[in-house]
Formats: structure tokens, C-alpha cells, sequence
């Protein structure tokens, strides 16, 4: 009920707060007898965790993580698997003057009005660092979904602010993806999006964008009717990722322009006789179920809300005060993103798969 919680046979649970002792998630219903070691948790860690370039917040934390449970000699037993990273470079202080403050655009009055207490520390579950605990429950559904069946989980930057990435998709792979900070496979424009960057950031402001999401080699028949469509649950999971503001799938909002002969996927047949279509614009998924194509999809992300130039704002007296925030914080959250829009995609597409079960 509190919403703490993802998936129904693949689940996780997420604890911890950005400035608590730690960050972690309880991940339930993986199966048994499968390869997992605290380095394949580490490594898709890694690609989130701040300080890993001259675009992100400086906090430096190592983002080492400790299996409690679930795993013996380097195998998942089927029992619920937990994974703890405790935070070490928290500066608590550097938030002190949030204590009487509401951020403009952030969480900071909702929180406030829900629970009528709130965590000032660094924004505490609001913060982007609870999406550790994604990562790491999401580097368990990707591992097991590349070894069983050969599916690759491929996000990256494809827009910060009016900057836009040309390439083709067919090409895309994850060293492309990985060959430069932005997390842009289109090297000009990934040189143009890091300098808009570092020039935002010296002037004390932010920056949003878009993550692209392919999904390679899914099995058909993933999704189910009505409310749990694949394309519906993959919604909510990227809506859930913080700062998001926008989802679209396959043609997304570009089909509304479209006629019913432009938009609609011809249905062809491959060298191996079977059903493919020839384009994608349903992004590999009709009536809420994969069809075996490439899954794609988009993810809007808007401009940090916590920056380094003067707002005005309310205090918790309602006064109107000037406000100009201080500690560390992403000039722009979505290089970092890229990570959790992949594992966030892998842990609803395990879920799916695992559920899929129970019709073969």
C-alpha cells in the first residue's frame, strides 16, 4: 500500500533514504540455480553512481553493494535476495537551510503536506539516489534476461534541452552508448550536449532531455490484457523514475499526425518464414503484448529542480524569501538516467516474462 514496491512475480522493494545509512532493495521471485555475484551488481552500479565525470554532482560515494541474502557460493536460492549499499559522503549540513524551505519544483511541499514530516537531508526518498536500489534489481533481471534468452536492454541520451542525436537504431550498441560521458552514440552531438552542459551548470542552472529505450530480441506474447499491458506497465515504471515528465512508445505522440495507412505496421515474412513487420511504429507491442520486434520507447526528463540561481520562493511560514540552493547536484540528470531506464525496463519486462510462464 505505501507504494514502496514493483512487480508481481518479480519484486522489488526499495529502502533507505539519500542522506540515511544506506540504500537498498529486497528483489523476490528470482529463480533458483541462477549465476549472481555481487560484480554483476556493481558493474550497472557503476553507470549510475555520481561523481563518474565532470557533468555530475561531485558527491563521491563508491556505491559498493553487500548481499545480505538470497545468494550461496555465487547462486540465487529462490528466496527473497537483498542488496544493501550504505552511503558515505553525505554533507547533511549543506541542507540546512531546507529545513523552513520548499524547493520550487521539487518534492519538498507534496512530501511535506502528505506525511506532514519531511527528510530535508538531501531530499530523502525523493532523491535520485533511492534509484540505486532500482539499478541493482534491475542488473539481476538483465542479467538473467541476456543468458536465457539473449535480450539486451539498450538506453541512451537522445536529447539534452534542444539537442538532438541523428543515428540509426540497427547500429546502436552499448559500446557506442558508453564511448563518451552523455551517454550519446552520435559523437558530434554528444561533444555539443556535454558543452551545453559544463555552460549550464557555471551559470548555476539545468537541463532536461530525452533517454531512448531499445529493447533487443523480446519474446513475443509478453503483456497482459486489459490493465497489465506490457506498453502500460512499462509506463508506470518509467513514470515512477524521478523527474520524469513524459512517456511515449513506438510512433508515440507523432502517430496522432498519421493516417491509419501510415501508422499501421505491414506484416511480412522473414528469411526463416516467419512474422515479422516491416516497420515498427507500434514499437513492438500491440493490444498491450509484444510481438517480437524491438520494443522502443521514449523518456522526458525535466531540468533539475534544485539550482545554483536565486528563486523565489515560500518558507513553511509563508513567508517569501530569495532562495539559491546549495550542496551538490546534476546540472542534468540524464546521463545518469540512462542506467535506471534500463533497469527499469528489464525489471518489467522479467516480471512479464516470468508471468508468461504459466501459458507454456
Amino acid at each position: 500500500m505505501a507504494g514502496n514496491n514493483f512487480g508481481k512475480i518479480f519484486n522489488l522493494t526499495s529502502f533507505g533514504e539519500s542522506h540515511g545509512k544506506a540504500i537498498g532493495v529486497i528483489v523476490d521471485g528470482c529463480p533458483s540455480g541462477f549465476d549472481l555475484n555481487k560484480n554483476d551488481i556493481e558493474k550497472q552500479l557503476n553507470r549510475r553512481k555520481p561523481n563518474q565525470s565532470q557533468i555530475t554532482t561531485s558527491r563521491k560515494e563508491s556505491d559498493k553493494v553487500e548481499i545480505l541474502s538470497g545468494v550461496m557460493n555465487g547462486k540465487t536460492l529462490g528466496t527473497p535476495i537483498t542488496l544493501i549499499v550504505f552511503n558515505k559522503d553525505q554533507k547533511s549540513k549543506d541542507y540546512s537551510q531546507l529545513k523552513n524551505i520548499f524547493r520550487p519544483g521539487h518534492g519538498d511541499l507534496t512530501y511535506e503536506q502528505k506525511y506532514k514530516i519531511r527528510d530535508w537531508r538531501g531530499g530523502g526518498r525523493a532523491s535520485a539516489r533511492e534509484t540505486l536500489a532500482r539499478v541493482a534489481a534491475g542488473a539481476i533481471a538483465q542479467k538473467y534476461l541476456k543468458e536465457k534468452i539473449g535480450m539486451r536492454f539498450l538506453s541512451f541520451t537522445k536529447q539534452i534541452h534542444n539537442i538532438k542525436a541523428k543515428l540509426n537504431l540497427k547500429n546502436l550498441t552499448s559500446e557506442k552508448i558508453e564511448s563518451n560521458e552523455v551517454r550519446c552514440p552520435d559523437k558530434k552531438t554528444a561533444v555539443k550536449m556535454i558543452e551545453l552542459i559544463k555552460k549550464t551548470a557555471q551559470e548555476g542552472d539545468s537541463l532536461g532531455g530525452i533517454v531512448s529505450c531499445v529493447i533487443k530480441n523480446p519474446p513475443s506474447g509478453l503483456g497482459e490484457p486489459v490493465f497489465d499491458k506490457l506498453s502500460a506497465d512499462l509506463a508506470k515504471a518509467m513514470m515512477s523514475i524521478n523527474a520524469v515528465k513524459g512517456f511515449e512508445i513506438g510512433a508515440g505522440f507523432q502517430a496522432a499526425e498519421l493516417k491509419g495507412s501510415q501508422n499501421n505496421d505491414r506484416f511480412i515474412l522473414n528469411k526463416n518464414k516467419k512474422i515479422k513487420t516491416k516497420t515498427n511504429n507500434s514499437g513492438g507491442i500491440l493490444a498491450g503484448i509484444s510481438n517480437g520486434q524491438d520494443i522502443t520507447f521514449n523518456v522526458a526528463f525535466k531540468p533539475v529542480p534544485t539550482i545554483g540561481k536565486n528563486q523565489k520562493t515560500l518558507t513553511k511560514q509563508k513567508k517569501v524569501v530569495d532562495f539559491k540552493a546549495q550542496g551538490r547536484h546534476d546540472p542534468c540528470v540524464v546521463p545518469r538516467a540512462v542506467p535506471i531506464v534500463d533497469a527499469m525496463a528489464a525489471i518489467t519486462v522479467m516480471d512479464h516474462f516470468l508471468r508468461n510462464k504459466i501459458y507454456s
